[in-house]
């Protein structure tokens, strides 16, 4: 008989206990190492993500590694999107479902710690211990395969930035986050930007400050609650507000007023939202710098070791594009080890992670850039939008199904390829579409719905 082969992996958070699991359950003797206990991830740690997965591509790879536990209420539907002029005047509006697929947002706390149960369950073995790299040197010496899986700190730095795969050296967002309640699942909740209230996301970004994303989220007490993120853009007034955070209470005052300032149609619903006080950590703020990793590093005694998740590719999250690359990642990596029969050396990681980035990570970083307003997609964006403003069941579906199946992107490498995605999306020309395009004179408030 065989014998078993060992995996270990370095950090507790989505992508190493999603990886933990799908090992275990791909028949592997795995040993995860976290800092922190269970009961601390779950309830001593800040919120750092609302774990959207979009779509079939993302669900079906997490399926691989644990069923839905979260039933149907979870899914959103769509997004109904406002923009504004830098002088705070409305541009434009669309409002539409996805219609390719449905989103589901779950606290990043809760979808780790029903991973982490469901390892301990199968017989994984969490061990609570800080690793340093004399620790990993001595960790990677005696397993099959070593993960890392800590972010972009700490052992992070072991693995060398990609130039040629990395865009940016800064933050091009600066982000606050905070989950709260205080407004019902119901159609009359946001009903007047649309016809299913709460069960589309909003989206509602201004010229010169950023963005603010607003769905519904499963918090991981079950609570249903609201995730407010913002993306302030660097040297804004939004970025300095942002800076101004320091618990929950004052996260949420701060969006309030913001949204009082530059988006007060939307004020009679954000001011019902409240503070979830049972939870403390439940708010974040900082940046990131959305950078690839070389997928390979080597511990100070020469071994190898393996980048995952955020440790080989960190996003800027406004495209949702972080938890669902976790997913793909380690759904088609475990399927790969059970399939080698070698050793897991420089050579098969590299491969694993070049096939990978041509399925997936390349286009959901280009999806981040287009999300991001970056210059390449200029006049992409110049497309899509006034498009959906004018056809949104069908101009806008084919826009956010971008977030779901962002290699789609990748085949749109000119303005002229874009027209003709949206061409094919409507069976309308674009010029009709531009043509017909008028830009918001005013947006409906809650008080006039």
């Amino acid at each position: 008989m065989p014998q078993q082969r060992t995996v270990a992996i370095i950090g507790a958070g989505l992508a190493g206990a999603s990886a933990a699991l799908a090992f275990v359950n791909a028949g592997f003797a795995v040993t995860l190492y976290s800092d922190k206990s269970r009961q601390a991830l779950r309830d001593e740690a800040p919120a750092t993500g609302t774990a959207i997965y979009f779509g079939q591509i993302s669900q079906d790879a997490d399926a691989h590694i644990i069923e839905n536990l979260y039933g149907d209420d979870y899914y959103i539907d769509g997004f109904s999107v406002r923009a504004y002029n830098a002088d705070h005047t409305p541009l434009l509006a669309f409002d539409t479902d996805y219609h390719y697929y449905r989103a589901q947002a779950i606290d990043v706390r809760l979808r780790t710690d029903d991973r982490l149960a469901r390892f301990i369950e199968k017989g994984g073995d969490l061990r609570v211990q800080a690793v340093t790299p004399d620790t990993l040197n001595a960790i990677a010496a005696s397993h099959d395969l070593t993960l890392v899986a800590t972010g972009k700190k700490g052992l992070g730095s072991l693995f060398e930035v990609d130039q040629e795969r990395t865009v940016y050296t800064e933050p091009q967002r600066h982000l606050l986050t905070v989950n709260v309640t205080g407004l019902a699942y119901d159609r009359s909740t946001f009903g007047y930007r649309s016809e299913v209230g709460w069960k589309h996301n909003l989206f509602t970004t201004h010229a010169t400050q950023g963005e603010i994303f607003t769905g519904p989220l499963l918090h991981k007490d079950g609570i249903p609650s609201w995730v407010i993120l913002g993306f302030a853009k660097p040297g804004s007034d939004w970025q300095q507000r942002f800076s101004q955070a320091h618990d929950s209470a004052s996260a949420l005052a701060i969006f309030k007023k913001i949204f009082y300032d530059y988006f007060p149609e939307d004020c009679a619903e954000i001011n019902q939202l409240q503070t979830i006080d049972s939870d403390p950590y439940t708010w974040l703020k900082g940046a990131v710098v959305p950078t690839v990793h070389k997928p390979v590093g080597y511990t100070h005694g020469g071994h190898t070791i393996a980048a995952l998740g955020d440790t080989a590719i960190s996003f800027d999250p406004i495209a949702g594009q972080g938890a669902q690359n976790i997913s793909v990642q380690v759904a088609a990596l475990v399927d790969a080890a059970k399939a080698h029969q070698g050793a897991f050396d420089a050579n098969w990681i590299t491969q694993q992670f070049d096939t990978h980035w041509q399925r997936h990570g390349h286009g959901a970083t280009e999806v981040t850039r287009l999300f991001l307003g970056d210059a390449k997609y200029a006049d992409h964006a110049g497309l899509f939008f006034p498009a959906a403003a004018v056809e949104p069941a069908k101009a806008g579906a084919a826009f956010f199904r971008f977030l779901s199946e962002p290699s789609l992107l990748l085949s749109q490498p000119t303005k002229e390829d874009s027209a003709q995605y949206i061409e094919t999306a409507t069976g309308q020309t674009i010029e009709s579409l531009l043509a017909r395009f008028a830009p918001a004179s005013r947006f409906t408030t809650k008080e006039a719905a």
